[in-house]
């Protein structure tokens, strides 16, 4: 009987497989690292000359679209570099104590004209949920990754996305279900579609950096990568029920505060300090970026 040697054999492939996922995002993490404090600082260099094309072009000047343009794109860039950093999670982390609802409507506002007239977007969003510690941006990424995603599940000729956010009570049961889900209250995230649906064997591995199974030029892998480093990184947990031809739904649980929430914020003082003949010491490594900067302050 090898039975136990066969499991053995099993588990010591699992964490070898194990390890050197770790070592890849590992190598990943610092590849990025090393690349995005000089890719940021080609794309500061770019939105400085941007701002200051601006500011010698008259309001009605036709060329301030084409800037628009460039500037979009280099958002573009930026955001691909923030992605990157976050699933590595070498990105800082900006949580504070908001509710959802907000961050969750400003992305499908955003979506609304980005998905084609076929797809529509079914929200229902509460706007009584408890309050979670969250970072913004991430949130918005969340929501825009997900609901990019169930769009390319959906059929050439479109279907619904449905939203749901709303309070929600983790059960024992639903505990014993899933050990990552956490306890207590929290506020769910859903995101549903109508699309093709995930087969078993690619649900194991719909959360690996790099896997995808789009067409070539359609697709990094990065997405639900991304969607999963937030997800942890917030204390939450994700779920995800698929069937072929039935369509998918991605669960997203984040913890609710328990605390109080905190108190309107003070308002800033009216006076602005003003300079008394001082004079301001710029200081780049990047000719580039300091010239734009130097112009820009002048």
């Amino acid at each position: 009987d090898v039975t136990s040697l066969k499991r053995a054999e099993e588990q010591r492939n699992l964490i070898e497989s194990q390890l050197r996922q770790t070592q890849k995002m590992e190598s990943l993490g610092t590849l990025a690292g090393g690349i995005a404090h000089d890719f940021n600082n080609i794309l500061t260099g770019m939105f400085g000359f941007v701002e200051l094309a601006r500011l010698d072009l008259p309001p009605s000047h036709p060329s301030r679209g084409w800037l628009d343009q460039f500037s979009a794109s280099g958002r573009r860039a930026k955001e691909l570099v923030g992605q990157i950093l976050t699933f590595s999670r070498r990105q800082e982390s900006e949580q504070v104590p908001q509710r959802l609802h907000t961050i969750v409507g400003e992305a499908l506002r955003l979506l609304q004209f980005t998905l084609p007239a076929m797809v529509e977007l079914q929200p229902r969003i509460a706007t009584d949920t408890p309050p979670v510690l969250a970072d913004t941006t991430q949130i918005h990424q969340v929501v825009m990754n997900l609901c990019t995603n169930a769009w390319h599940a959906l059929p050439e000729q479109g279907g619904r996305i449905a939203v749901t956010l709303e309070t929600w009570n983790a059960t024992a049961d639903d505990i014993a279900l899933n050990d990552e889900l956490p306890s207590g209250q929290c506020v769910r995230l859903t995101v549903a579609d109508a699309g093709s649906g995930i087969d078993s064997a690619t649900l194991d591995h719909i959360f690996e950096p790099f896997f995808t199974t789009k067409e070539k030029g359609k697709g990094t892998g990065l997405g639900l990568a991304v969607v999963h480093g937030i997800v942890k990184s917030h204390g939450g947990a994700i779920r995800v029920r698929s069937a072929v031809g039935a369509g998918t739904t991605f669960e997203v649980f984040f913890p609710a505060l328990t605390a109080a929430e905190p108190g309107p914020a003070t308002d800033a003082a009216e006076d602005v300090p003003v300079g008394q003949g001082q004079r301001i010491l710029l200081v780049d490594d990047d000719p580039m970026i300091a010239h734009a900067i130097h112009k820009l302050l002048e």
